[in-house]
């Protein structure tokens, strides 16, 4: 059964070996060079090869930094895989983290970690550590996070009895119909619509959890359909916009759609993108139906499989795990620490609305650790289109789902 789940990506891999055939590295800076005065590091983000000057500084260890855009970046992986030709040190998100772990990307520093201050698992989000797991491996170590939480117009929530936002999804559905009820082009909410991984949380709030032993039978949990059907109350009431609309900034600032559900980022596009309503809105905490868990999101730094210069890459990651390196990464890059001790940095704690994210980090969960994992979430995101736009009947979409799901799984 396990050779079934993965044939795909054995068979993604295996083309790729073809296509490369004998060829040789022809990249300098892709692969590990064997000289212990240099690492090379692959990343996604853009302007970690002029913050990593300090670290070289102090090391006298060269970083030589390879910025790869997220939409190039599962396919450079592949590729590396196949061949070989890898990184020291490599960043991945952490809903990538099965599929490559199951490929053997990473190696595993389970017995490592131990050498190294800022590396043990309780200076981070517990369930940040959790998404650094595979099978007995540990791949990783958190470098930022992320979460989900509620923006809203505190003017507009007040006129209709919530000027703290809603509490409860509950409190979500009075305020949102109110809201709703003002006139034409009025709603209340911006659902994320295309991300997938927004259908989990709702479906962990209401009780429901992925048991990877029931495998796609986890569908059957009354949670998940219970969170399938909120959803739908807000298309099929009218209470979010079927369709994009407006730019969600701009909906927000004019208060078409005062509320929307989204990561620590869009404090800064607000701020910048809608100046007008400042000190009209705010953050808050994700409703509860029977919890208000969010998603534990962001990325890790993991040594390549077949890095020759091991030591320098978990050197390098320390000092990238250190509290006073993280809350610098934050204030030159907004991206939150995975580390708890940075928290306590004023840079973090006088600002009220990144706080709250950082107390929603506490109630977080990790999306299932399984390398099907996208592929579920795409296939869930078809569904709540073709109910919410198409008309469909919820019951036989959420069997189509499962039957899905259970050939995804390759059961």
């Amino acid at each position: 059964m396990k050779n079934k789940k993965f044939a795909w990506l054995t068979a993604i891999l295996l083309s790729v070996v073809l296509v490369l055939g004998a060829c040789s590295n022809d990249e300098s800076s892709s692969g590990s060079s064997g000289d212990s005065d240099t690492i090379t590091v692959w990343t996604m983000t853009d302007g970690l090869d002029d913050f990593v000057t300090e670290y070289e500084d102090e090391s006298g260890v060269s970083v030589e930094v390879q910025a790869i855009p997220w939409d190039n970046a599962h396919d450079k992986l592949l590729t590396a895989v196949a061949s070989g030709d890898g990184p020291d040190v490599l960043q991945i998100g952490t809903t990538w983290v099965a599929e490559f772990a199951e490929a053997g990307t990473f190696l595993d520093i389970s017995d490592q970690i131990g050498d190294y201050e800022n590396l043990a698992a309780d200076n981070f989000y517990e369930s940040a550590v959790e998404t650094t797991k595979y099978e007995d491996q540990t791949i990783g170590v958190p470098w930022y996070v992320d979460t989900r939480a509620l923006f809203y117009r505190t003017d507009l929530l007040e006129e209709v009895g919530y000027p703290e936002g809603p509490q409860t999804w509950d409190d979500m559905l009075d305020a949102s119909r109110q809201l709703a009820d003002r006139g034409d082009d009025q709603y209340a909410i911006d659902l994320p619509a295309t991300d997938p991984q927004f259908p989990f949380v709702l479906a962990w709030e209401h009780g429901w959890n992925y048991d990877m032993e029931k495998g796609a039978a986890s569908f059957d949990d009354p949670g998940f359909k219970e969170a399938i059907e909120l959803h739908n109350t807000f298309y099929s009431e009218g209470l979010s916009q079927t369709g994009e609309g407006k730019e969600f900034f701009q909906a927000f600032e004019d208060g078409s759609k005062p509320m929307f559900i989204s990561g620590p980022w869009d404090i800064k596009t607000i701020s910048e993108r809608a100046p007008e309503i400042e000190g009209q809105w705010d953050v808050k905490l994700m409703p509860e139906a029977e919890n208000n868990n969010s998603m534990m999101g962001g990325a890790h730094w993991t040594v390549f499989n077949n890095s020759e210069n091991v030591d320098q890459a978990l050197d390098f990651i320390n000092w990238m795990a250190a509290p006073e390196t993280q809350v610098k990464w934050y204030e030159e890059f907004s991206e939150l620490p995975a580390n708890l001790e940075a928290w306590e940095d004023p840079a973090l704690t006088d600002n009220e609305m990144v706080a709250t994210f950082g107390e929603q980090l506490q109630a977080t969960q990790p999306l299932p650790l399984i390398p099907e994992y996208e592929r579920l979430g795409q296939e869930i995101l078809n569904m709540l289109e073709q109910i919410n736009r198409g008309g469909a009947d919820i019951d036989q979409a959420l069997e189509d789902y499962k039957a899905e799901a259970a050939r995804v799984l390759g059961e």
